[in-house]
């Protein structure tokens, strides 16, 4: 059987996807450092209407309450043994609030790090990883999920790892990553490394990109970099709303929604069919993004000086594949906002 995302990627040139998760949750009361995955149970009915912002908004793909929701993570809150039980009903709620639609929406079944290092710089070796991963997977598939949606990957070997488990579990997936280190992701992939190392998995993705990241003008230029690799597998862009300020006691993204309506339309000319957003994206952003996609006649692929024109300036001057671009610096996955 052909999967939900494969039949609608057939139908159509572009799909939306959602936007934050964490961004949409803090403003529901949320407190900083609680795991989200926890109010799959404990407020169902916020999760709902999380997913509700981005159907209501026009998305065709939404992904679940689960980014977190894998044994290392959820062991920081002592609710390692959890892990089938959160991300099966993170997928329920989902698949709920989709069969209401009354049209074809895709529940993506959010996987985002482990938090942890890799061997042989850390202590987290392939297989455990693997089997953290298929452990998520499996409660996802027993939600109703239509994909796996890996998201925010800096290291190949957890791409890697995720791949595996995937096929272990027998879903289709997605995966993005995160390049927001001077064009590379944090352990020094750049976009046309991330094609290379795709094309090679004997489980490869539906679809493949970039999400959060440093703006949305950086990750165009990155979605350029996936184009010019010529792969034809689908790509997916989904950037953050502008860049975080702080003001008043809380993180503040500074994209409008006219500028994410520019940003989403850029994105498809610039080669990316699947479209949303990251850190920041509010439902009034998807519902320019969607009016504008919509709307909107398909352009000519823009160029690095058309996209700051419209977008604003590059966090650095290189898209990460020069010499001596190689990130200076090292940090863990982080939620998606």
């Amino acid at each position: 059987m052909t999967d939900a995302l494969t039949r609608l990627l057939s139908e159509r040139d572009w799909l939306m996807a959602d936007g934050a998760t964490g961004t949409n949750l803090f403003n529901m009361g949320l407190g900083a450092g609680d795991p989200p995955e926890l109010w799959n149970v404990d407020a169902p009915d916020k999760i709902r209407k999380l997913y509700s912002f981005a159907v209501d908004a026009g998305s065709d793909i939404f992904l679940t309450n689960s980014f977190g929701g894998n044994a290392a993570r959820l062991k920081l809150h002592n609710a390692q043994s959890r892990v089938r039980e959160l991300n099966r009903v993170a997928a329920e709620l989902g698949r709920e609030v989709a069969d209401k639609s009354g049209r074809q929406v895709v529940v993506a079944g959010s996987v985002g790090p482990t938090g942890e290092i890799m061997a042989p710089m850390g202590s987290l070796t392939h297989e455990i990883a693997v089997e953290m991963f298929h452990e998520q997977a499996e409660g996802l598939k027993q939600g109703g999920a239509d994909v796996l949606w890996l998201e925010t990957i800096s290291a190949p070997e957890e791409f890697r790892a995720a791949a595996e488990a995937f096929a272990l579990a027998g879903m289709p997936w997605c995966g993005t990553m995160s390049f927001d280190t001077a064009g590379r992701t944090m352990m020094g992939l750049t976009s046309a490394d991330m094609v290379t190392m795709v094309e090679k998995l004997p489980n490869p993705p539906i679809a493949y990109g970039a999400n959060c990241g440093v703006g949305a003008a950086d990750i165009l230029r990155t979605v350029l970099g996936f184009v010019a690799q010529g792969s034809e597998r689908p790509i997916i862009s989904k950037g953050n709303a502008g860049i975080p300020k702080y003001s008043d006691g809380h993180i503040h993204y500074d994209g409008t929604p006219d500028l994410m309506a520019d940003y989403a339309v850029m994105a498809r000319d610039c080669g990316a069919t699947i479209i949303g957003g990251c850190c920041g994206t509010m439902p009034e952003h998807l519902e320019k993004m969607h009016e504008a996609l919509s709307t909107r006649p398909r352009g000519p692929r823009p160029s690095l000086e058309d996209i700051t024109a419209k977008l604003g300036g590059f966090s650095s001057a290189s898209d990460g594949t020069g010499d001596g671009d190689a990130p200076k610096r090292e940090r863990r996955g982080r939620r998606r906002a």
